[in-house]
């Protein structure tokens, strides 16, 4: 059984409740480790009305313990989370774990707590000086994004073929699709050969030296990936059916489908590092955190599951 570094995100939202309301099924999975102290446990229990299972193995001297406050952002539950995460990740780089898996953060709370990241990948991205890659999704749909977090006007500047060639080659070896892997286009109807915009002509280039590298056809005979796909159909029934992991362009060029199609079961992957991360695909829900909310566990448990099955 695979032992998972859990980082427990911000103790102001759901991921305290998700570990502990969920310790029974995923302790059937894989082996946690939970990444905080018996005094923060103890707090979040208490506010939470819930009792701390025997068997929840956890780490001590995370960060300064503070005063939850359920739904705020603030600096302390910053610092506590990105303490959590880099107290998982030491614990897998190390091999005490055999991979992260994390709670949701506050991104505003790691700023203000003077976290230099935006987020989980950028730092590993720099933990590791590694080209991490971004996926979600569940095993009917997973994506892959090009650019994330960056403004939807410099996207088109950000293609390029070199760049995108690592991508593709990079994606493939760590993702490991079973099938060919469908590329989007960047413009409407994929560019109309060149009458909507150019930069598909980049995408074809590198999608054909990614085909060079990883060999023409190199999957169970299938070519590793597909030409540019006009993005308006490419999620469509009768596309979707002959694919099962996706390349997109940009951040909601990807994620608004996938998220229509499978929201509540969605993780996030990171790959092409030297550990296996995996993460729920939603936020802290401050609106409900310790409101006695039922909540929905399928991204978790889904991401547990994940490292089960591929770390």
């Amino acid at each position: 059984m695979k032992k998972v570094a859990i980082s427990i995100g911000d103790l102001n939202g759901i991921g305290i409740q998700l570990a502990l309301e969920n310790h029974a099924e995923v302790s059937k999975i894989a082996d946690p480790l939970y990444c905080i102290d018996k005094e923060m446990l103890k707090q979040a229990a208490r506010k939470l009305d819930l009792s701390v299972p025997e068997d929840f193995c956890f780490t001590e001297a995370v960060s300064f313990p503070f005063e939850i406050r359920p739904g705020s952002v603030d600096k302390e539950s910053g610092a506590y989370a990105y303490a959590s995460f880099t107290k998982a990740v030491e614990l897998t780089r190390t091999g005490k774990a055999d991979a992260v898996c994390t709670l949701p953060i506050h991104k505003k709370a790691w700023e203000i707590a003077g976290v230099k990241y935006k987020g989980h990948t950028d730092a590993l991205r720099d933990f590791f000086n590694a080209e991490a890659i971004m996926m979600l999704g569940c095993p009917q749909m997973y994506v892959a994004l090009f650019t994330e977090h960056i403004p939807l006007k410099e996207v088109a500047g950000n293609i390029k073929e070199k760049e995108l060639t690592r991508f593709l080659v990079d994606f493939y070896r760590t993702a490991k699709p079973q099938s060919t892997v469908a590329v989007l286009g960047l413009n409407p109807h994929a560019g109309d050969d060149g009458v909507l915009g150019d930069e598909e002509v980049i995408i074809k280039k590198a999608i054909d030296n990614a085909k060079q590298i990883l060999g023409e056809r190199c999957c169970e005979g299938t070519a590793p990936y597909s030409d540019p796909l006009v993005p308006d159909v490419a999620f469509t029934p009768n596309v979707r059916k002959h694919y099962t992991h996706y390349v997109a362009m940009y951040h909601d060029q990807g994620l608004a489908p996938l998220k229509a199609l499978y929201f509540d079961e969605g993780i996030n992957v990171s790959l092409n590092l030297p550990i296996l991360r995996t993460s729920v695909d939603h936020g802290t829900a401050f609106d409900i955190a310790y409101k006695g909310v039922k909540l929905n566990d399928l991204s978790y448990l889904n991401a547990i599951k994940y490292i089960a099955e591929n770390a």
